[in-house]
């Protein structure tokens, strides 16, 4: 690995809790992001020369805090400034090692701070997602089904407006940390979602973000313990990310889910999503969307075969989801269900129902889930059609060789 590769990967690991550090010192969300961007044109600049340090990340986070504490005494008096921030930061002694279940707590800071209710919802988890889950604005943007360049003006707006609000750096307690709790779990499962199935690149997961969404999400539940819509993400997190050792073949080829060989799914992960999905059930409040979600993990989870998934189960879920929260991607996934439950003809009913849906237009998993619904009802030309034309619409790398694999396999 080059020195310039090896910056590009400890960056992307590290640049939430080096974001979250600096913001500790700058109390600004944007200027964080900005020295923390200096700090990795230091790497690279520095790095090929000097070569890799022994601990990366130690390093780029010594020298975003040394840059941060320089602009904080070039902006007010040193004195002052060191009342304020502490002593403790002069030396700025490289981060211990964390356990697997850590979290360093200006990650959580950093969370709660860009999900402050004086942000719109949209802004919130756009901010948040750039700054904790590292994704770049194409990659919200397709998490999101809406245009990059929406999705860069909000963040920019963002940052402006916790600026000029002058947002403290901290995790609310009481009514505040309930205000944001909506924001704070959707930016966890997104970013989950987005290590899971990447919307672009080479890579089908990306482990590091699933791993931060889950240390996230345990923490959280640690924090809120009577909410229950936190024990149903921390469930659905733990039941999907069982699977990861089973998602991709030996050359990294995504594997899909009737494909997978199911011994090679994680039985703790599972466990502990079972006890977080009791848990929520416990706290005895009707099931919301995350607690809903991971009922339908927990189906999958129990079919030791893919034919032994129970279906009909799976599809009223769906729609208990779909009345909770309407998305015509919820709608997808039901009549993914449905198909399976009461056959092709009756999920493709669905389907064909969405094809107008503006959100969908771009959206790859549609032609996706037609084509193979048209396979089954053994109408191979329309089927190869649909799914070159899901192929097209892909932004993965892996996706794409999946969908191209199964037109060709229709023969034409």
């Amino acid at each position: 690995m080059t020195a310039a590769n090896a910056v590009e990967t400890v960056f992307r690991i590290e640049s939430a809790r080096i974001i979250a550090g600096v913001t500790r010192i700058v109390r600004d969300v944007g200027i964080a992001e900005e020295i923390a961007q200096d700090a990795l044109v230091a790497a690279l600049e520095q790095w090929p020369e000097s070569g890799v340090p022994e601990r990366p990340g130690a390093w780029l986070m010594a020298t975003a805090k040394h840059r941060a504490i320089d602009l904080v005494r070039r902006k007010e008096t040193y004195a002052r400034k060191l009342a304020q921030v502490g002593r403790a930061l002069e030396d700025v002694p490289p981060p211990e090692a964390t356990a697997i279940d850590a979290i360093d707590d200006d990650v959580l800071r950093l969370i709660f701070t860009a999900c402050h209710p004086v942000l719109s919802t949209e802004a919130r988890i756009a901010l948040t997602l750039r700054l904790v889950g590292g994704l770049t604005t194409e990659e919200i943007a397709r998490a999101h089904l809406a245009a990059e360049s929406t999705v860069a003006q909000r963040i920019v707006r963002a940052k402006r407006t916790l600026a000029k609000a002058g947002v403290p750096f901290e995790v609310p307690y009481g009514p505040d940390r309930a205000a944001r709790l909506g924001s704070v779990l959707e930016v966890i499962y997104l970013v989950f979602n987005e290590g899971y199935s990447a919307t672009a690149g080479d890579d089908w997961l990306r482990p590091a973000l699933c791993e931060d969404a889950l240390r996230l999400g345990r923490v959280l539940a640690g924090l809120m313990p009577r909410e229950p819509e936190v024990h149903g993400l921390v469930a659905l997190l733990e039941i999907q990310a069982s699977r990861t050792a089973a998602r991709t073949g030996p050359d990294g080829a995504p594997v899909l889910l009737a494909d997978q060989n199911r011994t090679r799914w994680n039985q703790s992960f599972i466990h502990r999503g079972y006890a977080a999905l009791a848990r929520a059930g416990a706290l005895g409040a009707a099931p919301g969307p995350y607690v809903l979600q991971a009922a339908i993990a927990a189906c999958h989870a129990r079919a030791v075969r893919y034919e032994d998934t129970d279906w009909r189960t799976i599809a009223t879920l769906y729609g208990q989801l779909a009345a909770l929260v309407p998305s015509p991607v919820v709608e997808l996934n039901r009549a993914v269900a449905v198909s399976m439950a009461d056959g092709p003809e009756a999920g493709l009913a669905l389907v064909d129902a969405l094809a107008e849906e503006p959100a969908l237009k771009e959206y790859h998993l549609l032609p996706s889930v037609r084509g193979d619904l048209l396979a089954r009802l053994g109408r191979t030309a329309a089927a190869r059609a649909e799914f070159s034309r899901a192929a097209e619409l892909a932004r993965n790398g892996r996706e794409r060789e999946l969908l191209r694999a199964r037109a060709e396999g229709l023969g034409g």
